[in-house]
């Protein structure tokens, strides 16, 4: 916690001394950066990314400017961003690497509406750099990381409106797998 702290406050030092060459960039760097990885993790985990409508609430957080398609959303139990600096990489005062672990449960098929389990700790570094007047994740850009019930919830809400037997006993069986998925 106080390496954290004498980093913000070497962030603040460099803005408030700009180099005389350098135009004065107007950052609101006394925010950890750690922060724009829990913002966007929180929102994955409940799903902002299931739906194009949601996806924009991401925006904020990343650098990249459309969502990949995917086949497939990587199941979690949980998620730990990992908040002793001593662990993160840290490239420049506006540039780090901050670790992950995912607990996750397994995988799950959008096309054939499958749940593959497979718990394991899943460890991934999120690269975050200022840009224009904020931290942004600059990658990875995983598969969509959402949480158990989101997505027993959204199974749900998808057999409410299936109206063919054959599909809907499908998605009953995704719906129950998704809930029997235990962590190791």
């Amino acid at each position: 916690m106080v390496l954290k702290r004498i980093f913000l406050l070497a962030l603040l030092v460099v803005i408030a001394l700009p180099a005389a060459d350098a135009p004065a960039v107007i950052v609101d760097l006394k925010k950890d950066p750690s922060l724009a990885v829990k913002a966007y993790l929180s929102l994955d985990q409940k799903g902002a990314r299931l739906d194009a409508m949601s996806w924009e609430t991401l925006r904020p957080y990343i650098n990249w400017t459309r969502e990949l398609s995917w086949g497939i959303v990587v199941v979690i139990q949980d998620y730990e961003i990992i908040e002793d600096i001593k662990a993160w990489e840290v490239v420049s005062l506006v540039d780090v690497w901050i670790p992950v672990k995912f607990k996750v449960l397994g995988a799950m098929d959008w096309d054939e509406a499958v749940f593959y389990p497979e718990p394991h700790v899943e460890d991934v570094r999120f690269h975050v750099k200022v840009v224009g007047d904020r931290w942004r994740i600059m990658e990875p850009i995983l598969p969509p990381h959402v949480g158990q019930t989101r997505l027993v919830n959204h199974v749900r809400e998808a057999m409410l409106q299936e109206t063919d037997a054959a599909k809907l006993a499908i998605l009953t069986e995704l719906r129950d797998s998704l809930r029997k998925a235990q962590a190791r």
